[in-house]
């Protein structure tokens, strides 16, 4: 094989060479100068696809950053001022924040962070460590040339998208721009999660804090319900043809900077690879190649934790470890404010990391005269998520990823499922978590973390015992991380399946136990989109046969059911019609004629297309409905039957005939017909145009998701905000391709006056796939190929 890529690799760059006028890798040097020229060559196909090719790590970067800038020059733009701490100038200290990189609740909180992080120093430093603990050479060389491409666009080109053409905030960007966007992406379930925790922290003299008992509910949900997803892997032994197969489903926001854009980046002879990339990001996120397929599913692993100080009753920012005073590290950050004289704050620091006032939303945390939080984010020095990308591009089968992700260790808050054309699976919760053992927790845990880590798995250790450190696994690429050993991983499992519960049922038939908590719980309710998505997949897999048309069908058929109303719409009908006078009374006494919505449940087809008429009626009961818990079921959760219980509507509990009173009074109210088609009410606005779009909601368990904001008495839902992303259906035949089908459902540009700006968009509405063009011959026979040199 070896002999043969060495015969074919001087014919291909000679192929590049006569066609693109690419130079040959031979010529040309192995790293740019500061000043020196790049260049790369795109081919667009259909929908706007790049191809890129280029001849080394730098010219790839420098590719991929045109291309990115190309298409989405406003949503970048927008996250450098995130990253550079520069909202609160250029939109005001209050405006909306970029959530895509923080739960910042203003940009002045966002600012801080940033600000304080970059003023740091510490993107930069991590990015400076050599491999392993830091970037490769060929992530750094990716990471210079993506600044210089995206600057090269910029400087050869007018911004014509009316979100930011003529902004004074649309600028070039340098290199540690770049790293400090993979940085804050690393610190999503960490420190970005906490960031008005960070940046509100202020010593206090008086106060008390909650009881621990009163803050255990609290601690639950503690990762970004925006940030979810669904993947199956199958193998060879499921398969018509003995070979793997691979769907990827990814929820993602469907605005601002945590968007997927799609592309393939080709060196010759060195990397050959497609899929769906974070904006901003230099490597492919989700993706596969000539080999291999793998998709990501945001995991329930905690990846921070908290140590509570105990602090010097003569001063609060002292605080004790083994008796011993220990003083805190004030970082004093300034802001520039619009309109204003700049901001001034503090941030204070431990050994641990910051000091925080709360965590998430939901868990506050006083810092009071003898007590504050320290958080521990082990993400915070972890910079190799790109490394771990670009190893999966590069790898040639299951077993390969697996070596990747033990050498890299890069991943902060996904697990990974793969499939390869060998027919063999993969999943497992490979994250960077703090090494939080369920031992540690027994021996050095407060009284708030006996109360919180069983809920959520977030622990809570006493920050006045040296011995109660998180030490180093012998495994691990960083200390006070988990090692790679550790993880729950299933391999070559008929099928593996994820929906963002723990990976107790990645398969139902081989169930996964005996990790720590931090990792997830076992033995309990699963949501209803893995139950529903568990009983699509194993009758796949037990039917057998299956090819890449059988996970196109899983998307868009099977997977715009609705597992809530297969449960109970049918009892839900009946209880409707047996009610006296077709009448029920909402939560503030109105009486309602609901007699309207039974033959309407009656014949809702159970499915969120856009043509469903009831799904809407439906949606709105159950948000209620849910609320009820486990009153609401007549047969209860069963461990030994999780995918099927429970279940049964208890149509006679409180509050079932109220949440369908409101559901009918809030559709009245907004004036939307009880069997309105969904897609009129489920939709984004293009070009002047609604587009529908398929999908449920996450409480109604639906595989492909679709959330959108509600607006009360305004015609019910504005645009679909968050949802099923950049999908990929992958397996393989005889040939050397793979066989691939791709949607990225927000298509691939931004800016309006673009021709795709909505083309795949329809195509999602419409359930209609890309054929992707992954080998030379495929992207040559593209009708109205064009291709584009850049360079700098």
């Amino acid at each position: 094989m070896r002999r043969r890529t060495r015969r074919l690799l001087p014919l291909a760059l000679a192929l590049l060479t006569a066609v693109f006028g690419l130079p040959p890798a031979a010529a040309a040097p192995s790293a740019h100068p500061s000043h020196g020229r790049y260049s790369a060559v795109i081919r667009y196909t259909e929908y706007g696809i790049p191809h890129i090719t280029a001849r080394d790590w730098a010219d790839l970067g420098f590719g991929n950053g045109w291309a990115q800038a190309a298409d989405q020059i406003c949503n970048l733009a927008d996250t450098f001022v995130t990253l550079r701490g520069e909202r609160s100038r250029y939109f005001g200290p209050d405006g909306p924040p970029d959530s895509a990189l923080s739960s910042a609740s203003t940009n002045l909180a966002g600012d801080l962070y940033f600000r304080g992080i970059r003023e740091a120093g510490t993107p930069q430093r991590l990015y400076e460590q050599k491999a392993p603990a830091g970037p490769s050479r060929e992530v750094r060389e990716m990471t210079r040339g993506w600044a210089a491409g995206y600057n090269a666009w910029l400087a050869q080109n007018t911004v014509t998208d009316p979100a930011c053409a003529g902004a004074p905030w649309v600028r070039p960007v340098t290199e540690t721009d770049v790293v400090t966007r993979a940085y804050a992406l690393a610190v999503l379930g960490g420190q970005g999660a906490n960031v008005d925790g960070i940046t509100a922290a202020r010593p206090a003299a008086v106060g008390t804090a909650p009881a621990p008992s009163a803050l255990a509910s609290a601690a639950r949900g503690l990762l970004d319900p925006d940030m979810g997803s669904n993947a199956v892997a199958f193998s060879g032994a499921t398969t018509a043809d003995g070979r793997g197969l691979l769907l990827g489903n990814p929820h993602y926001p469907w605005q601002g900077g945590r968007r997927f854009w799609q592309s393939q980046q080709t060196i010759p002879g060195k990397l050959d690879a497609a899929g769906g990339s974070l904006l901003g990001s230099v490597s492919i996120s989700i993706g596969h190649n000539a080999d291999i397929a793998w998709s990501h599913t945001v995991a329930t692993g905690v990846p921070a934790n908290l140590h509570q100080l105990t602090l010097d009753p003569a001063d609060p920012t002292v605080y004790l470890v083994d008796g011993k005073p220990e003083r805190m590290t004030e970082r004093t950050v300034t802001v520039e404010v619009k309109d204003g004289p700049p901001v001034t704050r503090s941030q204070w620091w431990t050994r641990y990391g910051p000091v925080v006032t709360a965590f998430g939303r939901q868990l506050p945390l006083p810092w009071t005269a003898t007590t504050a939080y320290a958080l521990n984010d082990p993400n915070a020095v972890n910079l190799r998520a790109s490394d771990t990308g670009l190893g999966f591009s590069r790898a040639r089968s299951v077993a390969g990823m697996r070596d990747v992700l033990r050498r890299t260790q890069g991943l902060p808050w996904v697990n990974t499922i793969a499939a390869d054309r060998y027919g063999h699976t993969l999943f497992t919760q490979s994250q960077v978590l703090p090494r939080i053992t369920d031992d540690l927790v027994a021996r050095c845990s407060t009284p708030l973390g006996r109360a919180v880590y069983p809920t959520s798995g977030l622990a809570v250790l006493d920050g006045a015992r040296s011995d109660c450190g998180l030490g180093s696994d012998p495994d691990a690429v960083q200390p006070g991380i988990l090692g790679p050993s550790r993880m729950p991983s299933l391999t070559d499992a008929p099928y593996a399946v994820n929906s963002n519960d723990s990976a107790w049922l990645a398969n139902a038939e081989r169930p996964l136990s005996g990790y720590g908590r931090v990792f997830g719980d076992y033995g309990t309710a699963r949501s209803l989109r893995t139950r529903g998505g568990l009983e699509d997949v194993a009758a796949m897999a037990s039917g057998g046969g299956l090819r890449v048309a059988d996970l196109q069908r899983q998307q868009f058929v099977t997977g715009n059911r609705v597992p809530a109303g297969a449960l109970v719409a049918g009892d839900l009908a009946l209880a409707c019609a047996a009610l006296p006078g077709g009448t029920a009374t909402t939560g503030d006494g109105r009486s309602v004629d609901v007699s309207r919505a039974c033959p309407v449940l009656a014949a809702w087809d159970r499915t969120a297309l856009p043509g469903s008429r009831g799904a809407l009626l439906f949606d709105r009961f159950w948000r209620r409905a849910v609320g009820l818990g486990a009153s609401l079921w007549t047969v209860p959760f069963d461990a030994a039957d999780p995918v099927r219980t429970p279940r049964g509507l208890n149509a006679a509990a409180p509050g079932v005939a109220r949440a369908l009173a409101e559901a009918v009074a809030e559709l009245d109210g907004a004036g939307i017909a009880l069997d309105a088609p969904l897609g009129e009410h489920q939709f984004v606005v293009r070009d002047g145009r609604r587009i529908p779009v398929p999908g449920g909601t996450e409480g109604l368990g639906v595989w492909n998701k679709t959330e959108g904001s509600w607006t009360p008495g305004e015609g019910g839902y504005t645009e679909v905000t968050t949802g099923s992303s950049y999908i990929q259906a992958v397996g393989w035949d005889s040939t050397r391709c793979p066989v691939a089908r791709t949607l990225l459902t927000y298509s691939q540009s931004s800016n309006p006056a673009s021709a795709h700006v909505s083309d795949q968009t329809q195509l999602y509405s419409a359930g209609r796939w890309v054929t992707s063009r992954f080998c030379e011959k495929d992207i040559r026979r593209s009708p109205g190929l064009r291709v584009v040199r850049v360079h700098s």
